[in-house]
This record gives structure tokens, sequence and C-alpha cells, in this order.
């Protein structure tokens, strides 16, 4: 009959590919606004008189502008993804655009683009987060990983696309450092402009698309999980404060997911002093984080296939980052350890750890939502996001204050790695959302 609905779970629409690539691509210019200055900090502090300091607080932005997220995880529990993605870009289209205010004075500028970034990180919270949210409501069961794994790797290619195209279109100060000219300055800063409009282009693009087409939901729920009732918003945080085993994997992301993204979005001015090159530095960072996307979907898949083995592979991809991170460490100590300090040795142990780290994430996620379910993906996914920012934050923090020797910073990574694997090892699995959709379907 006509008005019969069709069963809760199996219904899936071709638009949900859509709706990914929509929410993909607004994750990857997140990431790429973010990640502008990190690879391109000496041509920056040349054309426009950026300090340290100032370079450090660029990448700060990214977990301040986590201070909102509480209500950004509102708005998608109460308001849906349509309205929560057009705020989001509407954000991230205002920074963009501060940033490209053409301004003489230089003090007006360099607030500007400090405004602007803020902006962007407003927009953190929900690229973030969303991809558990999106995946449940628009995918059927056994293409959920796969579909988180995309909308939540894409910003990490964003940042590792801002490592390629920041140091091949801005040419570095350094083959130009004695020929201290008005012309070569006006030069790098012509090409910094350039990508800053490239930017705000972009941005502005995927914001039109996302207000002329972007869904809250499909016209029928893909699984009985999809259907199901959520709990209230406060009760969703009442469940994850009080259940042991979510706070014990919460910290084993949030801690080695935090120092990781400090670290690499300084990562240029960690790799300087042991005279690593702008590009190089840009080469590393790009691989280690296209390395992880590929290999983080790649995972998601395996997921996919095999239910109930995201505990299993989180073990092996920390194991990894853990051996990773140490030899990078190590290797950075040259004049103790007497280990060879080549750039063959820092690419290796860079891209391994990036690979390990960020396709651990939506392994992460999708284990977030597992165990707290019925809570709302969002909002537990939002909450240990949010615990990674805030660790983040403090490292970039401490960063603002020492940031002549870096030794410290580096050995915060295979402490970090250790300490969550040991987390996981502890750690009691279930899968109470597969259940429902494996049993109750069935």
């Amino acid at each position: 009959p006509a008005g019969r609905l069709p069963p809760l779970s199996g219904r899936v629409y071709g638009r949900r590919w859509l709706v990914l690539l929509l929410f993909s691509l607004l994750g990857f210019a997140q990431g790429l606004v973010w990640n502008t200055w990190g690879p391109i900090q000496n041509s920056a502090r040349l054309a426009f008189g950026f300090s340290g300091w100032d370079i450090a607080l660029l990448v700060f932005w990214g977990p301040i502008g986590f201070a909102p997220c509480f209500f950004f995880m509102w708005l998608m529990d109460k308001k849906g993804l349509r309205v929560t993605v057009l705020l989001t870009s509407s954000l991230m289209v205002l920074g963009a655009g501060l940033r490209c205010v053409p301004v003489s004075d230089i003090e007006i500028r360099k607030k500007l683009v400090h405004g602007g970034q803020l902006l962007n990180g407003l927009a953190g919270p929900t690229v973030m987060n969303a991809a558990p949210f999106l995946s449940t409501t628009w995918f059927s069961p056994d293409e959920r990983a796969t579909a988180t794994a995309i909308a939540s790797l894409l910003n990490y290619l964003g940042s590792a696309a801002a490592f390629l195209v920041g140091p091949l279109v801005v040419p570095p100060p350094n083959g130009t450092a004695h020929l201290v000219s008005h012309s070569n300055t006006q030069h790098i800063k012509d090409r910094i402009e350039a990508v800053l409009y490239a930017e705000f282009g972009m941005v502005s693009l995927i914001f039109s698309a996302a207000l002329a087409y972007f869904p809250s939901r499909p016209p029928f729920p893909p699984s009985v999980a999809a259907a199901s009732q959520r709990l209230s918003y406060r009760r969703s945080f009442c469940r994850l404060l009080s259940n042991f085993r979510f706070l014990m994997i919460a910290l084993a992301y949030a801690i080695p997911l935090g120092v990781f993204s400090g670290w690499s979005g300084v990562l240029d001015l960690i790799l300087t002093p042991i005279h690593v090159s702008q590009v190089d530095a840009g080469w590393i960072g790009f691989w280690s984080i296209v390395g992880g996307c590929v290999v983080g979907i790649a995972m998601a898949r395996f997921a996919d296939f095999i239910r109930g083995m995201l505990k299993f592979i989180l073990l092996l991809l920390l194991s990894g980052a853990t051996l990773a991170s140490t030899w990078f460490t190590l290797t950075c100590l040259t004049t103790v350890t007497h280990l060879p300090l080549t750039t063959a040795t820092l690419y290796t142990s860079c891209i391994l750890l990036g690979i390990f780290l960020n396709s651990s994430v939506p392994i992460f996620f999708e284990l977030f939502v597992e165990t707290v379910y019925p809570v709302p993906e969002g909002i537990s996914c939002g909450v240990v996001t949010f615990l990674s920012n805030v660790f983040m934050g403090v490292l970039l923090f401490f960063l603002t204050f020492y940031h002549t020797e870096f030794s410290w910073f580096n050995w915060c990574l295979p402490g970090s790695c250790l300490l969550s694997l040991l987390l996981i090892l502890c750690f009691r699995e279930s899968y109470d959302r597969l259940y429902l959709d494996v049993v109750v379907s069935v």
C-alpha cells in the first residue's frame, strides 16, 4: 500500500555518497586553512613579521576553537546535520575572508589573520566530531566504519595538503637571506596572498554547494540503530562521565592524538634546528598524513568486513606508533645515541608515526560509539575530540614559552603512545550498537 513504510533496516540511498563527499570536502578545507602557516613559517616571518610566538599561536587557534564544542554537539543533536554544517561552513568563509583583507598596516593585518584562524578553529568541532553521526544516519552497518574513516580522515588530508601547497607555492627565504631587498620580501608576500585567496575561493565554493544541497537525514533510516531512540543531551553526559570503560579509551585517544596534532602542526619549527629545510619538512608532514589516511580507510574497510576486531586493530596501530616515535626521538638525540641522522631516517620514522596514529582515528571513533550506545554519536565523539584538543592546547601553550629547545616535545610522543597502548590492553570491548543491528534486524 502507498502509506506503508519500508523496513527500518537495509534502506540506503545513492545520494549518501554525495553527502559524504560534501562533508569530507568541508573537513579537507578546514584542515588546509588551519595548517596554512606551519609549513611556511620561515616565509611568513619575513613577509608578515610573524614571531615564533605568532606561529605557535596560529596553530593554537585550532584547539582554542574547540571551546564552544558542547554547543555544536547540542546543535547537531537537536537540529541535525544541515544546520550544523551550514553554520560551520559560514564561519569558515568569514575566517578565510578575514585573512584576505588587503590592509597595509602590518599589525592590523596580523590581527585579521589571527581572527581568521580563530573562526576557522570554531569549525573544528563539527568536522572532527560529526563523522560517526553522518555514517550512522546515512550508511548501512557494513559501510559505517568506511564512511567514518573517509569523513574524519579528509580533515587530516587537508592538513597534509598544506604541507604540499605551502612550500611549493611560497618560496623559502633561505635563498634570499643575503639579498634583504624589498622586492624579494614583496614576492614572498604576494605568493602567500595567492594561497590565502585560493583557500578563500575553495571554502566559498564548498559553502555554496552545502547551501544548495545538504539534507539533514535520509527519508528512511538505513539500519535499526539509526532509527532507535537515543539518550537526551543531559543523560548522555551523565552516562559518559560515569562509564569507566569509556573514560579509559577516551584518554587512550585524546593523549597521543592531541600530542601528535600539536607536534605535526609545528613540525617545521621542530626540524629546523637539525638542519631540515622547509621543503623537506613539508614533504615529511605530507606523506605521514597521506599514509595515515590511506591505511586508515583500508583498516576501516577491514573492520567493516570482519566485525568485532576494533581493539585488536588498535593494539597493532599503537604498538607501531610507540616504536616509530621512539625511533624518531632517539634519532634527534644523535649526539647522545649516535644513531644516523639522515633525511631517509627522518622521513621513515615520521611517516610511520603518522600512518599508525592517523589511521587509528576512525577505529577509535567506531569503538567509542559501540561502547556507549545509545549515547548519540556526535556527543560521544565530541567529548573525546574536545579532550584531545585540551591536551594539544596544553602542549602548545608550553611551546609558546619553551620554543628554543624541542627534545622535551619529542619525548612526549613515545610517552603518550605507550600510555595509550597500556590503556587499550586493559580495555574490555563490547559492541552494543552492532548487536542491535545484527540481532534485531534478523
